[in-house]
């Protein structure tokens, strides 16, 4: 039985390698202990704004078993998206992981055949696939399993690498042998508390998701409150600044994933190109591009409100 855990183990780490993951780790499905205040602290304290959707599902978010019956494992696997080509320097900035096909799409295709291929190899395994879709807390998996650490940005950082990656699970009923989780190397650095030009980082380790960035130019509804005026940093949509400043991402490397590959048209795009973008050409440069999620409306309220 022993030896079989560590085959299929072996087999599921030199596949996620096949199928282009950066790494993946593997930790035992059970109760996330340590979660469990931090996440209800963290909603009471309404550091979500309006992603309402975080309050939902509390128990699922910290118990895998919920989600998949006899859930025993959690693979957890990272896919680089640090691109090799940027945006021309004089325009309005969009996150590195929007510079291509949205992740979602591209990912889940590869988690479904990563499952067909231990399903084919190992017999009858059931389980599910995640793409920061359903309640999981990504991150705390990945550390869990050894592929990083939460920083003081609260994003997973890892040595050697960075944080310019998309974390993925799949949660299977298959007993396999489990990582451990690597130590903190963010030391005294305060580098992404420091530049967040919102004060979104309110401590170490702690982010008020409603005053991030990212948070305005995506998840708000709303109009974006005037006192955040003149504090973007000409961000249209998301923000990189915590992780641009991270001195472990000076080991960032360009993925090779051709989906991700940034589209052209946007790098090429100036101020007066964003600023003039009808509807029409939306829908054409952002085809298939998370840009999507903020609608051409949201996208014109951003820009406008960084004129």
């Amino acid at each position: 039985m022993i030896d079989n855990k560590l085959k299929y183990t072996q087999f599921i780490k030199s596949e996620a390698k096949r199928l282009g993951f950066l790494s993946c780790g593997i930790s035992k499905a059970e109760f996330l202990q340590q979660e469990a205040p931090r996440l209800e602290s963290w909603l009471k304290n309404q550091r979500n704004g309006q992603m309402y959707y975080m309050e939902n599902n509390f128990d699922k978010r910290l118990d895998p078993t919920l989600l998949v019956e006899d859930a025993k494992s959690v693979v957890s696997l990272l896919l680089n998206y640090y691109p090799s080509e940027f945006q021309e320097p004089d325009s309005y900035k969009v996150s590195k992981y929007a510079y291509g096909e949205d992740y979602h799409f591209v990912i889940k295709e590869k988690l479904k055949e990563f499952l067909f291929s231990i399903q084919s190899t190992i017999g009858e395994v059931s389980g599910r696939a995640f793409v920061d879709s359903a309640p999981v807390l990504d991150k705390a998996w990945a550390a869990k399993s050894g592929l990083g650490w939460i920083g003081k940005n609260s994003n997973l950082l890892t040595q050697k690498v960075g944080s310019f990656y998309f974390i993925a699970e799949l949660i299977i009923d298959l007993d396999l042998e489990y990582d451990y989780a690597v130590t903190d190397h963010c030391g005294t650095c305060t580098a992404c508390i420091d530049a967040c030009p919102t004060q979104a980082i309110i401590a170490p380790y702690q982010v008020d998701g409603s005053k991030c960035i990212s948070y305005f130019t995506i998840e708000l509804k709303d109009n974006i409150p005037q006192e955040m005026k003149g504090k973007f940093e000409d961000w249209a949509f998301g923000c990189d600044i915590c992780q641009d400043v991270c001195p472990w991402n000076r080991f960032s490397k360009p993925h090779n994933e051709p989906l991700l590959k940034a589209k052209p048209e946007m790098l090429s795009m100036s101020k007066k190109d964003w600023e003039e973008i009808t509807e029409e050409t939306f829908k054409v440069v952002f085809k298939n591009s998370p840009i999507k999620r903020t609608k051409f409306q949201g996208l014109k309220r951003n820009i406008d409100f960084l004129k």
